[in-house]
């Protein structure tokens, strides 16, 4: 693969506008008003599947947003990989807060990316790194290098819990088959330092709704004699932290794997500045789980925060009133042997349980996945530590993410094969933020380095 930086440096330019082209469209599974696009972006990904090399792509029809199947078949007798991301994004909101709009991608140099950045809504989740393996796998069948089978599933739920996904796995087990799964929708220590995320938090996601009066009242005539829900809301939430940021939810902790001291001294070993942190994030001091680092605090522990918050009056002025109900979002990242639906269930309980007279609590769940970990003596992580080492020149530092990709452990249950996830992203790139974007150097060093791992893995596998 001697030739492949120079493929890289002669397409240059096409990989580059090639992607602003994808990041054009608004594929924002979360929000109806924008399916068209959705399903618009399905065909362009097939479309970029077949320009790649790709003998057979199809659409597969789910109960929700199609899945984007794909795959180079060139002898079964050797290893299949099985390559899977999404073409769905987050909703952009707020709006304004982006320096651009963000369905209009523009090239910017930063400081931390002085060759420049694409800024725009999926440029790094996962549009800009599912896109590497497009080019990755075109690389291989122009210059013959494409070492054995590859398969691709990209989905279009990522981003609303996957909910088609595992009704299309259960139905296409056949079709799915592999040796191992890659995935790239996480993110690496920084630019000179390159990691293998070797674990993923879990999630449940719930939406909770406390109702009051049977109509907003007069905060005059009725405060102080009437429970007012967004009052009652805030205490409520309130009561689910002790003062040590301690979860106190009975029962929630009973399953944590807890890391011996050997572990966690493992991963202190990953450089990492306190003071840069802050600084990035324009803190003066982080905030967490008591006797926890900040690393342990985003990656082993599990948490609870709240995602929205809504209820009353919020246009400009004044308006004196009591709403008559409040609403929230509320995700908990969960980490090893917690399972989603029993936290869900005793989120609920417990939830419900500090509602005062006066008042009626509503708990909505919404989705949820489990956590997952990844052995570093697979023949698929060994395969990806040779690949970085190849392109970085460093071996790479098995990390904890403290993200969540609920369908990983889906992927090992229903087809029995363990998922290596090669990130390329930084946590600088504000994914779910406004502003979010994708370095150029990230996007081609990914693309330089992916089929390595198709090198090593063949032949490790023999």
């Amino acid at each position: 693969m001697e030739n492949i930086k120079s493929y890289i440096d002669t397409h240059r330019d096409r990989f580059i506008s090639e992607l602003i082209e994808l990041l054009k469209m608004p594929s924002v599974s979360a929000d109806p008003a924008f399916s068209q696009d959705v399903l618009n972006t399905a065909d362009a990904v097939k479309n970029a599947l077949e320009r790649a090399g790709c003998d057979h792509v199809e659409i597969c029809e789910t109960p929700g947003y199609p899945i984007v199947y794909g795959e180079k078949i060139i002898d079964k007798t050797l290893p299949t990989v099985l390559v899977y991301g999404h073409y769905d994004v987050q909703p952009p909101d707020p709006i304004d807060l982006w320096e651009s709009p963000p369905f209009e991608p523009i090239i910017k140099e930063t400081e931390l990316h002085p060759e420049g950045a694409i800024f725009a809504r999926g440029a790094c989740d996962d549009k800009g790194q599912m896109y590497m393996h497009v080019k990755a796998l075109e690389y291989m069948t122009q210059t013959g290098n494409l070492p054995c089978n590859v398969k691709f599933m990209i989905e279009g739920e990522e981003e609303v819990g996957s909910e088609s996904l595992e009704w299309f796995i259960i139905n296409s087990r056949e079709k799915l088959s592999n040796d191992v799964i890659l995935i790239s929708d996480t993110g690496m220590i920084a630019k000179d330092v390159p990691s293998i995320t070797t674990g993923l938090r879990g999630l449940s996601y719930v939406e909770v709704e406390v109702i009051g009066p049977n109509r907003d009242l007069h905060s005059g005539l009725y405060g102080g004699a009437v429970a007012n829900p967004i009052n009652v809301l805030n205490k409520m939430i309130a009561t689910l932290h002790d003062e040590n940021n301690h979860i106190t939810i009975p029962g929630f902790y009973d399953k944590v794997d807890e890391l011996s001291v050997e572990e966690r001294a493992e991963m202190e070993k990953a450089p990492f500045s306190l003071e840069d942190y802050k600084k990035a994030l324009a803190i003066n001091d982080v905030y967490g789980e008591k006797d926890y680092t900040t690393n342990e605090r985003s990656s082993i522990r599990p948490t609870l925060d709240v995602n929205g918050i809504w209820g009353g009056y919020i246009g400009e002025g004044a308006k004196t009133v009591i709403a008559s109900k409040a609403s929230a979002k509320i995700s908990m990242r969960l980490v090893p042997h917690q399972d989603w639906r029993e936290i869900t269930d005793l989120f609920q309980a417990y939830f419900e349980s500090l509602a005062p007279a006066g008042v009626k609590v509503i708990v909505k769940p919404h989705h949820g996945g489990h956590p997952y970990v990844t052995p570093i003596d697979s023949t698929g992580y060994q395969a990806a530590s040779r690949a970085y080492e190849e392109t970085f020149g460093k071996t790479p530092i098995p990390q904890r993410s403290g993200g969540s990709i609920p369908i990983v452990s889906l992927f090992e249950k229903e087809l029995k094969s363990k998922t290596i996830l090669m990130g390329f992203g930084l946590n600088s790139d504000a994914i779910h933020s406004p502003n979010e974007h994708y370095g150029i150097w990230n996007y081609l060093k990914g693309i330089e380095t992916i089929p390595y791992f198709y090198k090593y893995f063949t032949e490790l596998s023999r």
